[in-house]
């Protein structure tokens, strides 16, 4: 663990914090402060048998854990570490503001809890993309012979990563949503990207411009570079309202040819014209399109930010290369599933909100689409309209489904409609049935949902696999 926790113990010996939140990084939070000698209250609203199995080890370890009341602040408590997905307006919130109490979020803790000689942070936001740009960093970094972990709103909890001392990695590659920026205002990275900006989660942030701000958060500070989407021009933006160290760069990505201080792509090539010695006149060669699983539009600009932040740090262009060949997404990210009959059927369940969706359409040129599901807000109008001429047909499934329905008849009315009233064991498998009924051959059938996926399924994993269980079963009648 290194001396580290004993220098920075004093910061936290008796102080009574109040953890929100029994989930995975309250957990870690909870266990790191009251190590570290603080006096550790953990709350959380639930009280069934699950919440009871997660409090008894730490209530063995001396942590005070009250469930079923996620309201009232415990009496003296001095700070609140919340989980990220608690909202602003929470009760427990508004008690500890009326109380002079400060509230910050696990990846502030972790900030907090860095020495002086800490791995740099390289940190990535984003309506979508985030986690696999960030597993790209890792992987190029990890290629650059640096010592490296992806972490944050992924992997290991960013806590216990940064407590295993200042020696233990070279830099992290950090994935952070705006629920956590919201909560971690001292954070000051070495560099960092806002991949793109969609509606999203508005509930909890309360309007566009807020959610806006609190992905902003991620430059302030910055040291080195601002990386940026130019096709996305809010992203750019946020880059001139941050306040940064002096000398920061702002470094834009581009599906197109880079002008100077740019990566960008040249006939099949991503090239970088930002971090080389002649940016008027020179680009230097970083890897092929073919180098990225998958080369779908969307995943390039991915792999163009992660080697803008890679870059950043002075990783070589070979380590970009080999890092891009070597990563592979995780699954339900438009993964390719089988073909069958001459048609390809590709899960991106993890395709969960209009943006995401709208990306992953643009990847294909002939689609029987798979979509629906809780819609949270969202609405279609748009995605219809960028995907109507590449769809031959549409299957829609789950709660929301007659919004994307309606939004269809509007803008491409002429697309046949296939719309599936039922939510038992067995709709995937009959979606699957009927969207191959409509596809053809060298057609895909894409599901990109553009939907959260509980109203039928646990997680957008549960979603992806049923998908794949139903194409494999397609599969096996038609072999």
């Amino acid at each position: 663990m290194g001396s580290r926790k004993v220098t920075f113990a004093s910061d936290w010996q008796g102080k009574n914090i109040t953890v929100a939140g029994l989930g995975v990084s309250g957990i870690s939070a909870a266990r790191a402060l009251a190590g570290l000698g603080a006096s550790v209250t953990v709350v959380d609203g639930g009280s069934a048998a699950a919440h009871e199995e997660r409090a008894a080890p730490l209530r063995g370890e001396g942590i005070s854990v009250r469930l079923g009341d996620a309201e009232t602040l415990p009496e003296g408590t001095d700070l609140v570490v919340t989980s990220p997905g608690w909202k602003p307006s929470s009760p427990l919130f508004a008690a500890a503001a009326e109380a002079g109490v400060d509230v910050i979020g696990d990846v502030e803790v972790a900030w907090r809890l860095r020495g002086p000689d800490a791995a740099p942070w390289l940190a990535i936001t984003g309506t979508n993309g985030k986690t696999t740009t960030t597993q790209m960093l890792a992987s190029i970094l990890e290629a650059a012979g640096l010592r490296t972990a992806a972490v944050g709103n992924i992997g290991t909890p960013i806590v216990d990563v940064v407590l295993e001392g200042d020696d233990a990695y070279d830099v992290l590659a950090v994935e952070l949503s705006s629920y956590q920026l919201h909560w971690a205002p001292s954070l000051r990275a070495h560099s960092a990207a806002v991949l793109n900006l969609a509606p999203d989660h508005l509930d909890w942030h309360g309007s566009m411009e807020a959610y806006a701000a609190d992905k902003g958060r991620i430059y302030e500070g910055n040291q080195i570079a601002c990386v940026y989407n130019v096709a996305d021009k809010a992203t750019e933006d946020l880059v001139r309202e941050a306040d940064v160290e002096e000398g920061c760069r702002a470094i834009g990505f581009t599906l197109n040819a880079p002008a100077p201080s740019q990566l960008g792509v040249v006939d099949g090539i991503l090239v970088d014209r930002a971090f080389v010695p002649d940016r008027q006149k020179q680009a230097q060669e970083l890897a092929e399109i073919s180098d990225v699983r998958p080369p779908a539009p969307h995943n390039i600009a991915n792999a163009l930010a992660a080697a803008a932040l890679a870059r950043a740090f002075g990783v070589q262009a070979t380590a970009v290369r080999d890092g891009l060949r070597a990563f592979r997404p995780d699954a339900h990210r438009i993964e390719h599933v089988a073909d069958v009959a001459q048609v390809a059927y590709v899960d991106d369940s993890k395709a969960t909100n209009t943006h995401a969706a709208q990306a992953s359409l643009a990847a294909y040129e002939s689609i029987v689409w798979i979509a629906g599901g809780l819609a949270k807000g969202a609405t279609f109008d748009e995605l219809v309209t960028s995907a109507a001429k590449r769809l031959r047909g549409v299957v829609l499934i789950g709660a929301d489904r007659a919004l994307i329905r309606e939004a269809l008849a509007r803008h491409a009315p002429e697309v046949p409609v296939v719309d599936l009233d039922r939510t038992d064991t067995g709709a995937m498998s009959e979606a699957v049935r009927r969207a191959a009924e409509l596809a053809q051959p060298g057609d895909t059938v894409l599901m990109a949902p553009a939907c959260a996926s509980m109203d039928m399924f646990t997680n957008y994993n549960k979603r992806g696999e049923a998908f794949a269980d139903a194409v494999r079963e397609l599969g096996s009648t038609r072999a």
